[in-house]
């Protein structure tokens, strides 16, 4: 069995204390990050290693995007897309020795128009999430999981208020059928509402509240996924909710679910 967490960690340098503490009280076997926004060079491997993270896979970029995976246990490489040809550090995968495979992947956020005639950001992230379903029907996705920041709630119960959100950016009806476009493509399950089938579920508090923990006007972002072959080896999802509330946090909480595989 092993562990896995995704995170925005919305710069892994500025907040190496935060990434430090969850591997220390949660110590997940595996921890995908985004938006890590640092050369690969200068990602603060050393202190990762102190803890049991001797590996780790990543794609860098100054200033933006980046991700990464750490690890307790051996990774190998397995590669990445430049999806949309934006030029974007947004996704990396890597290799478990009982060869599942890893998709860590950072979905634009596609500004805040949702209209790409006047917004060219939101056309981005329309064509990234096509080029990930067209991906997934040419060459069907097997043995793999893939996490992240899809930057997108697909679900009613994914958002505070479906109805006061349906214009806004990560939650557009045009948005939720592309991303489930592309999760049929691939017929990848959801783990995180496989585990958790009700209720309302978020993964993301605006930085813009005041006391974000009262207001609770969260969205589910931070995503899970599997193919049919491994998903009912996954169990126990859940978001730790109270990571949002720690010292200058990411605005993200950290997602997680364990594989018996």
């Amino acid at each position: 069995m092993f562990t896995l967490a995704t995170w925005n960690i919305n710069s892994v340098r500025l907040r190496e204390e935060l990434v430090l503490r969850l591997l220390r009280e949660e110590a997940p076997d595996i921890l995908c990050l985004q938006e890590c926004k640092s050369p690969v060079e200068k990602i603060p491997t050393e202190a990762f290693r102190a803890l049991g993270y001797t590996h780790m896979v990543a794609r860098g970029q100054k200033g933006y995007n980046g991700v990464a995976i750490l690890s307790r246990l051996p990774i190998t490489d397995a590669g990445d897309r430049d999806y949309a040809k934006l030029g974007h550090a947004r996704h990396v995968a890597a290799r478990l020795d009982n060869g599942v495979t890893i998709h860590n992947m950072y979905i634009p956020a596609g500004g805040d128009v949702p209209d790409r005639e006047v917004n060219e950001k939101f056309g981005q992230k329309l064509d990234f999430v096509s080029e990930m379903r067209d991906v997934f029907h040419a060459d069907k996705p097997q043995k793999s999981i893939m996490v992240g920041d899809f930057n997108i709630a697909p679900r009613e119960d994914d958002v505070w208020s479906h109805k006061q959100l349906l214009k806004v950016v990560s939650h557009t009806p045009i948005e939720v059928e592309h991303l489930l476009a592309a999760q049929d493509a691939g017929g990848w399950v959801d783990v995180t509402r496989k585990d958790i089938p009700e209720g309302l579920l978020y993964s993301w508090w605006s930085y813009r509240a005041r006391d974000w923990d009262a207001a609770d006007k969260g969205r589910r972002l931070d995503h899970i996924w599997a193919t049919p072959d491994i998903a009912n080896a996954a169990h126990g999802s859940r978001i730790l909710r109270p990571v949002r509330g720690w010292e200058k946090p990411s605005d993200h909480a950290p997602v997680f679910a364990s594989f018996d595989l």
